[in-house]
């Protein structure tokens, strides 16, 4: 049974809430007041749209690709969101479903073209912010009551952010992980031709999860604009590297397939806690991203130490 739960399998896929849990015990040493509801709201209210950027990079991993433009999307999304979601819903939802058909439809390219993922998305993430420019050319822009009022939602025990990342990572992992369609997507990044040899398509394939990906990038900027109240082209920059860094730091690997949407979400949940604990160190905001990057290269390095000790087994 000892050998079981010590097995690298097991460690590893223990490793991202071994860091989420030591990174709380630290919060709550350096600030108590911080175990509360409210401190766990303060905490945690970023969570939810990172989480949502993180499981659209997992999307886009999981077929062997790599997403720099979801940054810039999320912008966009939260620029229509604060303007023409408000305005003119009928125009506001018409756009949002245009976002995620211009996702699938750039799947397809990739794959038609048999074009270099990174290269296309980095293309790409100049065109939404272009396009957030147009919608919004400066901040501003109010977000729809709605919207405020879901992301503001007073939630019985714990904050809103929690019960949403726990049915987040449930939904992704049950229809990602355990059924039979979830086994045919993550195939199409590890062994796609396994998969067009059992006959399905994998034009379709990438196509699928470019568009579940836009649609999380969609659902991370409206729910990033209900807790900011208003939009900014540049808003969520910062969220393409950390939707890279929450799927690696939650047990992703660059290996198409070898995702985990529960260590995904553990993953976003690090990450903005680690701002949070930075902060409470009296690190200079200028560091503080310099610092997150130091604390997934030590999870990566334990990730590192664990393979090594179940390869000398």
């Amino acid at each position: 049974m000892n050998a079981v739960l010590l097995s690298p399998r097991v460690l590893r896929s223990l490793l991202p809430a071994v860091s989420l849990v030591a990174l709380l015990a630290a919060i709550f040493y350096l600030q108590p007041r911080a175990m509360s509801y409210l401190g766990l709201n303060l905490l945690l209210n970023l969570a939810l749209p990172i989480a949502f950027a993180t499981i659209a990079q997992m999307c886009v991993i999981t077929v062997n690709d790599l997403d720099l433009g979801i940054g810039t999307f999320v912008g966009l999304v939260a620029c229509i969101g604060a303007t023409w979601l408000r305005d003119t819903p009928l125009l506001g939802v018409a756009a949002l479903l245009a976002c995620v058909a211009g996702y699938a439809a750039l799947g397809a390219l990739i794959h038609l073209r048999n074009l270099p993922a990174i290269v296309v998305t980095l293309g790409m993430s100049f065109v939404w912010l272009g396009l957030a420019l147009l919608v919004l050319p400066t901040p501003g822009g109010k977000v729809p009551d709605w919207i405020r009022a879901v992301m503001t939602f007073k939630t019985p025990g714990v904050p809103f952010a929690i019960y949403a990342s726990v049915a987040l990572a449930a939904i992704v992992h049950v229809g990602l992980m355990r059924s039979a369609y979830g086994v045919v997507l993550r195939g199409a990044g590890g062994n796609p031709r396994s998969v067009a040899r059992a006959g399905w398509s994998l034009l379709r394939t990438k196509v699928t999860m470019y568009a579940l990906a836009g649609v999380f990038g969609v659902l991370s900027g409206l729910s990033l604009i209900g807790l900011t109240t208003s939009a900014d082209a540049n808003i969520a920059l910062r969220y393409t590297l950390l939707s890279i860094a929450g799927v690696i730091l939650g047990g992703g690997e660059f290996v198409g397939g070898r995702v985990s949407p529960v260590g995904a979400v553990i993953g976003a949940a690090t990450l903005t806690l680690a701002g949070s604990f930075l902060s409470f160190l009296r690190i200079s905001p200028d560091w503080q991203i310099g610092a997150q990057g130091a604390i997934l290269i030590v999870v990566l390095a334990l990730r590192v130490l664990i393979n090594r000790l179940g390869t000398r087994r």
